[in-house]
């Protein structure tokens, strides 16, 4: 197989330092006033982060200096430049303020750190690649902005008091290093039945976007959130079920619906053989033809039982 050239190689990297420049760009918009441009710039940036490594194993151009250079894009477009954006856009400086903006971007630090001892790790089950460790530091960055989005499309209203926003940023930073786990887009597949569907959804979804942009981004945010419940009952399924850790989705969701059916106790009864049983019970005994049977009355005030035939 021929090594890839060296231009090709240098095109993953290329896109992550375009993605650091996005970054450090949020905060000098931020510092001009332009906050909507500063939440576009980090979700370009955010954009960015997802393209480089998949072009980089497209090309088979990965590296180790891709992956450390990589890192420091993110702890800086997604720690440290949400962080300013944050305290220039409250714009009235407070020592709880910045506290609050170094325990994110710190958090954000600790959150790539981990990210990157656990790439070296052989002592995962094989569900754990289905899975991050915490909020990933694109979804992180991005909802420490939520206050400054939903003010862009809303106006202002109680999420832009500062100990609002600022419990939010610690709350986001806590989900950072937390151990919650999440779930990783890489590892999701459309079938193929599915595809034509899912490319209508996304031009209807790309429609609506261009038209409401941050109502979009604010639903994205939100779904994200709302996911995280499910995220950590599907990890703890897979822990207890290591029968379905190596199977394709459609038989993993059949194991499920199966486990469900026998503790709910749904499973179809044998139709056929309660069915000849109940009948059996059930039958009278023939009366030959021509035969006389004497009808039997009941005591007064019962109703009389029905013979055959009647």
């Amino acid at each position: 197989m021929a090594r890839t050239s060296p231009g090709v190689r240098l095109l993953p990297n290329a896109v992550t330092v375009l993605a650091l420049c996005a970054g450090l760009s949020a905060v000098q918009f931020a510092l001009t006033g332009d906050h909507g441009l500063a939440l576009g710039a980090i979700m370009l940036a955010a954009v960015l982060d997802s393209l480089d490594g998949r072009i980089a194993r497209l090309l088979d151009a990965t590296s180790r200096m891709g992956a450390e250079l990589d890192s420091l894009s993110d702890a800086i477009s997604f720690g440290v430049a949400p962080a300013l954006v944050l305290y220039v856009w409250l714009g009235e400086a407070s020592r709880w303020g910045w506290v609050a903006a170094l325990i994110f971007a710190v958090c954000m630090v600790l959150r790539l750190a981990r990210f990157n001892t656990l790439l070296d790790d052989a002592e995962q089950p094989p569900y754990a690649s289905e899975f991050f460790v915490g909020v990933p530091a694109p979804a992180g960055g991005l909802l420490a902005l939520l206050p400054v989005t939903v003010t862009l499309e809303f106006g202002e209203g109680w999420w832009t008091a500062e100990p609002a926003v600022w419990l939010w940023t610690v709350a986001i930073a806590a989900l950072l290093i937390s151990r919650v786990p999440t779930l990783s887009l890489k590892k999701i597949r459309a079938p193929a039945k599915a595809v034509a569907p899912l490319l209508v959804v996304i031009g209807l979804a790309a429609a609506v976007a261009i038209q409401y942009p941050l109502v979009v981004l604010i639903s994205v945010l939100l779904l994200y959130l709302a996911h995280l419940p499910y995220s950590v009952h599907r990890y703890h399924w897979l822990a207890r079920h290591p029968e379905a850790w190596d199977v394709p989705p459609k038989e993993r969701r059949a194991i499920r619906r199966g486990r469900t059916q026998r503790r709910l106790g749904l499973r179809k009864p044998p139709l056929r053989r309660v069915a000849g049983v109940a009948r059996r019970a059930v039958r009278r005994p023939r009366v030959p033809t021509g035969q006389h049977v004497p009808r039997v009355y009941p005591p007064d005030g019962v109703a009389p039982t029905p013979r055959a035939g009647d």
